[in-house]
């Protein structure tokens, strides 16, 4: 793995970007960008999965015009993010915050491939399900716990 990080720091337009003020700050900006795009929209599906939010619309309408922008999100938060990570790959790849990160981001994506997936048949139900409700509580969870962990890799990281 060491040696596909060396490899990854040295490619041309990695090297660009992270080498340009501007350019670097245009990708963690498109970087902030699709994590509010992708949480908030997660969020509030989940929020209203919970009954703390949207209480009189119907789940499944809700989910459906909301899913989409949670997806371009997550397309600008991953390709911004393997900029951000190819340009420091040796640094970033052996940090354990870094790894908890990327362990937290991938559950926190499962559950909310399942939350929307789900959301259809739990919109048709007379109540949400109990089982629902853990799940959307356990995606919002885990999504605040990538942000706060996203925060910290920067810590941990020898300057």
């Amino acid at each position: 793995m060491p040696r596909l990080c060396e490899w990854l720091e040295q490619i041309p337009w990695i090297v660009t970007i992270t080498n340009s003020a501007v350019l670097i700050s245009l990708v963690w900006l498109v970087h902030y960008i699709g994590f509010f795009l992708l949480v908030g929209t997660t969020a509030f599906v989940d929020l209203r999965i919970l009954g703390a939010a949207a209480r009189n619309q119907k789940l499944a309408p809700l989910a459906g015009q909301l899913f989409p922008f949670a997806w371009t999100g997550l397309g600008m938060v991953i390709v911004s993010g393997f900029i951000m990570f190819a340009g420091q790959a040796t640094t970033f790849y052996p940090t354990a915050v870094f790894r908890i990160k990327m362990g937290i981001v991938l559950l926190a994506f499962i559950f909310g491939v399942v939350v929307q997936r789900k959301s259809a048949v739990w919109g048709r139900a007379p109540s949400v399900p109990a089982a629902a409700k853990w799940l959307a509580f356990a995606s919002l969870a885990l999504w605040i716990g990538a942000i706060l962990a996203g925060l910290e890799v920067p810590a941990f990281i020898p300057v």
